[in-house]
């Protein structure tokens, strides 16, 4: 792993023209290879979380379907309102 190179000593400047990138995406990686170890580079689609991070995700999506489920019967029970009004003659 090219952070690995770099944590052995090379310097990011010339890991990172030997990837063709710049030295401060080489830094960057290293960071984030430092703080989060494994966790850092889960790839496309493959997300390492925490359990709070998965729970977190679970809640945000049921939020969600709730608040779509409530916009719904607000607008049933506006339609249910105005068609009772019609057929009471009110």
């Amino acid at each position: 792993m090219d952070v690995e190179l770099h944590l052995d000593g090379r310097s990011s400047t010339v890991k990172g023209s030997e990837l063709g990138i710049g030295h401060d995406l080489v830094r960057r990686w290293t960071r984030e290879f430092k703080s989060d170890g494994a966790r850092s580079f889960p790839g496309n689609a493959k997300q390492n979380l925490t359990l709070e991070q998965k729970e977190i995700l679970t809640l945000k999506k049921a939020l969600k379907e709730s608040e779509i489920e409530r916009e719904i019967l607000k607008k049933a029970v506006s339609i249910f309102s105005r068609g009772d009004s019609r057929h009471t003659g009110l």
